[in-house]
């Protein structure tokens, strides 16, 4: 499946990816997993919460959600080419979450400068993955472009077209990891969950997922979050993360001041 592909990058260099002013090229979904190399551990194990039994039932064929979905995918087909479409496609490059979020934060955090931040992402995305995988493989629903005709902003691999839309991963990737920087910088949560929120709407800008999986998604991240919280190994990694963050923060140097403004414009806006 495209969105479990390999991430060893996460690990090594969870920054490594597009800039913040990208140029609307299509982005190849190879790079579009938040999953970690498989000998990064994450911190739940099997001890983290069944998100099937949380999450709500993936919409089917002849409901409300099935066609509001519907009616959302084809409206946004007008966004190609746009900046907006351009941001999302910048996004597809999930371990690139932390630079993807560096204006909002206020620094770019990478391995040289923050190495137990970027390893605690990494660890999460194990976590990620696991509360993910279940759910879309019992739903195993369609993506949007297999159901109606449209563009994407991605190419329609038969990797992607065989891996489930609910809930969407990428959305629960982006929202734990802006969840997480949001209470490490408590001072810049509106502008980090602000681009979290963005970062997942991408993927229904693009065309790869129904608004109901992205929805999901967030509500996934949420879930992941609080689990992540009951492990002890979490906590104490999250408190010498906070300090390395506040240390980054003050040493800078700042993002593109003129970058970060024209992301927020885009940002600021629904896609739908």
């Amino acid at each position: 499946m495209a969105w479990k592909m390999a991430i060893a990058a996460a690990a090594a260099a969870a920054t490594v990816g597009a800039a913040q002013a990208p140029a609307p090229k299509p982005v190849p979904p190879a790079t579009s997993s938040p999953m970690a190399a498989p000998t990064i551990q994450g911190y739940l194990g099997g001890a983290g919460p069944d998100t099937y039994k949380i999450l709500p039932p993936a919409p089917v064929a002849g409901t409300t959600r099935y066609e509001a979905d519907r009616t959302v995918y084809l409206a946004t087909r007008s966004l190609k080419d746009t900046p907006r479409w351009a941001l999302a496609q910048n996004d597809v490059n999930q371990a690139a979450i932390l630079k993807d979020l560096s204006c909002a934060i206020g620094v770019d955090l990478t391995k040289d400068n923050a190495p137990k931040t970027t390893t605690l992402i990494a660890r999460v995305g194990r976590d990620v993955s696991q509360a993910t995988n279940r759910p879309k493989d019992i739903y195993k629903r369609q993506r949007p472009y297999l159901i109606d005709e449209g563009p994407t902003c991605i190419e329609k691999s038969d990797a992607l077209s065989k891996s489930p839309d609910y809930p969407s991963g990428h959305n629960t990737w982006g929202w734990t990891v802006g969840l997480i920087m949001a209470e490490l910088a408590p001072d810049r949560a509106t502008e980090i969950l602000a681009r979290a929120r963005a970062f997942g709407e991408g993927r229904l800008v693009c065309g790869v997922h129904n608004l109901s999986a992205v929805e999901a998604g967030r509500l996934n991240g949420s879930i992941v979050v609080a689990g992540l919280h009951g492990s002890a190994a979490f906590r104490k990694d999250l408190e010498a993360v906070r300090k390395e963050v506040a240390v980054a923060r003050k040493a800078g140097p700042a993002p593109d001041p003129a970058a970060c403004a024209k992301e927020a414009e885009i940002v600021a806006k629904s896609p739908y």
